[in-house]
């Protein structure tokens, strides 16, 4: 599916030489509950360009999955190239943006509006439904985002880098720490809300 500035048109593949691919999810604990999104965003190679995540408070799935994409979106609107192929585990979300399903509660029409929107600013635009289990680093960001909102801490010492909405992608570095009182206590400090991951070195 091909999105203009001036309509929604099937076309494939994109006709731009560069394009980002950004695999979405978003989810809540609950339904309503605790949310988060998570963004995966490549170049047209396959290679990770971004990875982009963040705590919503309570809210319901349908809300994390656009928050999601408005993500994605304003990342290829901000950082280009202005080509993005959208991947979905959300067939709802997916079916809303294309016109087949109409969006009926009011708070999705506002963020679905926002959302074409920023299609609107693009060159060129796909979205596609996959299934869950092709779209699991999606999946690990958006869960990663509800355990920060929910206090789960995570101690690891190769840092990934923090990465919210909008930054730019960072190079991992590695710190070295210690365990105490069930704590890790590293050997320099860290930006609030840095993403990291636990390797144990034994």
């Amino acid at each position: 599916m091909l999105v203009t500035r001036s309509s929604f048109t099937e076309r494939e593949p994109s006709p731009s030489k560069h394009y980002l691919v950004a695999h979405i999810d978003g989810g809540a604990r609950g339904n309503p509950g605790p949310a988060g999104y998570g963004v995966l965003l490549q170049d047209e190679s396959g290679r990770k360009i971004a990875e982009l995540s963040e705590y919503l408070g309570h809210q319901t799935n349908n809300f994390a999955e656009y928050q999601g994409l408005i993500a994605a979106l304003e990342y290829a609107v901000e950082h280009g190239p202005k080509s993005l192929k959208l991947i979905s585990d959300s067939e709802l979300l997916v079916r809303q943006i294309k016109g087949i399903y109409k969006v009926k509660n009011p708070t999705l029409q506002d963020l679905n509006a926002r959302a074409k929107q920023l299609i609107g600013q693009l060159d060129w635009f796909s979205i596609g439904h996959a299934l869950r289990e092709h779209n699991r680093d999606a999946d690990r960001l958006a869960n990663e985002a509800m355990d920060r909102g929910q206090g789960v801490k995570s101690s690891a010492l190769e840092v990934q880098g923090s990465r919210s909405r909008g930054a730019n992608p960072a190079a991992p570095e590695e710190f070295e720490g210690i365990v105490r009182n069930g704590l890790v206590e590293l050997n320099g400090k860290l930006p609030e809300g840095t993403r990291v991951q636990v390797r144990v070195k034994r």
